[in-house]
């Protein structure tokens, strides 16, 4: 019997805390989490910001007589500008309007 409270003692003194926790322990307790959001950044949210400056780049360089590709998979030539409504000629007598954030691609002759 005198060994099991002896042991019981000694763990208790074991499993004490030393003091109180330190600013440098909270740190290292979110380090991983700190990690992960500095590779979240840059592996999704900087990529992606880099691919809509170019799109912005390439859809405000949109010029008359270009050939572009809509999202809806028509080609067409710019035949006149307004704003942001591009007016396409996808035939001899056909005209459509489109909005200049439709333009998927400007296709290069």
């Amino acid at each position: 019997m005198a060994d099991v409270s002896t042991t019981t003692a000694s763990t208790a003194a074991a499993s004490a805390p030393a003091g109180p926790p330190t600013a440098l322990a909270g740190v290292i307790q979110f380090a991983p989490f700190i990690v992960i959001m500095i590779l979240f950044y840059f592996l999704m949210i900087y990529p992606q910001g880099k691919e809509r400056k170019k799109r912005d780049e390439m859809l405000a360089a949109i010029n008359r007589g270009d050939k572009v590709l809509t999202r809806g998979g028509i080609y067409g030539i710019v035949a006149d500008i307004k704003d942001n409504i591009l007016i396409l000629k996808v035939s001899e007598n056909t005209k459509v309007e489109v909005d200049r954030a439709f333009i998927e691609t400007v296709v290069k002759a």
